[in-house]
């Protein structure tokens, strides 16, 4: 029979003898809370290039210049009737209504509360965003009803040898 060797290789009220002493904690508290905070520095300083582009794209909001841009002929669109046209962009919806035989108003017809279109009820003589029953006054754009609490954002527009132009976005303040 074989003798079995059942020594324990270290002593027995010694139960760390597998630490390492010299590199026991290479990450303490101290330390890892040093690492946090530069990692939420680097993060900080690399977005601040991001920032800066956006406020400065931001900034020029206001002073952006479109070309004029043709809508419709005057001779095309009613007195009280809608005319639907893409402005600024080819995929930006608007909305020209003609109120009076010289008052025209346009806006981007996307309701600022979720972007569903809004449409010219002339019967009733206002704009409807059907998604949440919201309604704006056809005048000045500002909501008039449901949850939209922005107005919709007007195109300017100008009537030039019998056509009707759209010059500019108005920008609203937050």
């Amino acid at each position: 029979m074989t003798e079995k060797n059942n020594k324990i290789p270290f002593k027995e009220d010694n139960y760390t003898h597998n630490i390492n002493r010299n590199n026991e904690r290479k990450l303490d508290r101290r330390g890892f809370m040093k690492t946090l905070v530069g990692a939420a520095g680097v993060f900080a300083v690399s977005s601040l290039p991001w920032g800066a582009l956006a406020a400065k794209e931001l900034s020029g909001l206001s002073d952006k210049k479109y070309p004029m841009h043709k809508i419709t002929d005057v001779s095309a669109i009613p007195v009280g009737d809608a005319f639907d046209f893409a402005f600024p962009g080819e995929h930006d919806s608007a909305i020209l209504i003609r109120l009076s035989e010289n008052k025209y108003v346009a806006y981007q017809n996307a309701c600022t509360h979720l972007r569903c279109p809004v449409f010219w009820k002339k019967d009733e003589g206002e704009m409807l965003c059907p998604c949440h029953h919201g309604k704006f006054d056809v005048k000045t754009g500002t909501p008039i009803a449901g949850p939209p609490r922005r107005p919709l954002p007007e195109i300017y527009v100008k009537v030039e040898n019998g056509t009707v132009y759209a010059l500019g976005v108005k920008r609203y303040e937050a």
